[in-house]
């Protein structure tokens, strides 16, 4: 009886992950059109660790956007919900309530108010300045796209970032709001250019901020900090087209020193190492029989003054190139790429635990098991090998989509 009374309101819990539909509604039709909803990648950021919604019996959180002005419209579609008098003094969770704490004032609750609302998308135009447009072709037809620089003086923009920066808490692990009223920030605005009755109409395809820190005594060192394209534009070579329009801005910039990137992700990681290997694999000094010698001066000096990348950077891009221009039936060629990676992969092992935090972070728990003078030389070693094979894993990667590009 135990277990009966326990799970009898288990018909009222679910996955916030599966609750919550997204739209980017471009017309009416939308609305009803399952093919054009999408899911958050995540919910913790903003209904708990558990990810989970109580209270309701199969229930959707309709959280629609117009796709240009990013008007809101929010709504929860359910069969029954809990009530304290029938339910054993059980309440519902408040999903609205949750929702207000990071979606701005004004949102509509009203589905007529929202359609009226369609619309008027038709008058927007971008933010800020057009500073680059291409083409994709995706599913047999071309698509256009701009992509836009701006900074929050820009009038509107604020208000229409307040209501963009909302879905980096879904699909952006540990994202947090910036502060905008720093005017440091630069923002990087990526939309569809699409036809409709014969006027140019607009749609949000994502977007980049950058933060353009202070370098002694008279430089920048701009630091990437989100990133996001929004999933019915994803797998279509966007991120980098963002990536590099960013590049392109300031490669000309005498007083930027050169990039960094805030706490990036894997697949960030991935799109980042391809543009910068991309761009590097045309200099001189990332020829295969230099890059075969090894890591040089000349590489980093050559890579900051032509794409502005840092040394961390550098390095990585080193060593995709080397992988690509070794030949890996080679043992005696293999062997020395293996080695290269491991004397840098072995560094914080002999700075005495200066990188202790550092390598902290990419062992186990297991095997990390005290300070770095109590590993082991098995440890040690275990942690190389595999650290070298999951580093080829993702260069691969880079260089199976270079191959294709």
């Amino acid at each position: 009886m135990a277990g009966l009374s326990k799970n009898k309101f288990d018909v009222y819990k679910c996955s916030a992950n599966e609750a919550i539909h997204f739209k980017l509604v471009r017309k009416e039709e939308d609305l009803d059109d399952d093919t054009s909803t999408f899911l958050p990648e995540m919910t913790h950021q903003v209904f708990g660790e558990n990810e989970s919604i109580f209270g309701y019996k199969d229930l959707v959180v309709e959280m629609y956007y117009t796709a240009a002005k990013l008007t809101t419209f929010i709504n929860l579609q359910y069969i029954t919900k809990v009530s304290p008098e029938l339910h054993e003094g059980l309440k519902a969770d408040d999903v609205i309530g949750q929702l207000r704490e990071v979606v701005p004032p004004g949102f509509l609750t009203s589905r007529d108010a929202f359609l009226n609302s369609i619309p008027k998308d038709a008058d927007f135009k971008p933010f800020g300045k057009l500073v680059h447009s291409f083409t994709v072709h995706k599913d047999g037809r071309d698509r256009q796209f701009e992509i836009y620089r701006t900074g929050i003086e820009t009038s509107g923009f604020r208000e229409y970032h307040e209501r963009l920066q909302t879905f980096i808490l879904f699909f952006i692990d540990a994202a947090s709001f910036i502060d905008v009223d720093d005017e440091r920030w630069r923002f990087f605005l990526l939309f569809e250019k699409y036809m409709c009755n014969g006027n140019p109409m607009y749609a949000i395809a994502g977007y980049m901020t950058v933060y353009n820190y202070y370098a002694y005594p008279e430089k920048l060192r701009p630091r990437v900090s989100q990133v996001l394209i929004l999933p019915p534009f994803q797998r279509m070579g966007l991120c980098a087209e963002l990536l590099q329009t960013f590049y392109n801005d300031v490669y000309r910039k005498k007083e930027v020193l050169d990039i960094t990137v805030e706490d990036p992700s894997e697949n960030f990681q991935r799109v980042r190492d391809f543009v910068d290997v991309k761009n590097c694999q045309s200099l001189a000094s990332f020829q295969p029989e230099k890059l075969l010698k090894g890591f040089s001066e000349e590489m980093q000096r050559e890579a900051r003054e032509k794409f502005k990348l840092n040394k961390r950077q550098t390095r990585r891009v080193y060593e995709i190139l080397r992988l690509k221009a070794t030949d890996t039936s080679n043992k005696e060629q293999y062997k020395a790429y293996r080695l290269d990676m491991k004397r840098r992969l072995n560094a914080p092992f002999q700075k005495n635990g200066r990188d202790f935090d550092k390598l902290k972070n990419v062992l186990r728990p297991d095997e990390f098991t005290a300070t770095l003078s109590s590993i082991t030389e098995e440890q040690r070693h275990q942690y190389l090998e595999t650290t070298f094979q999951e580093n080829v894993e993702m260069y691969r990667k880079v260089i199976d989509r270079l191959a294709t590009s």
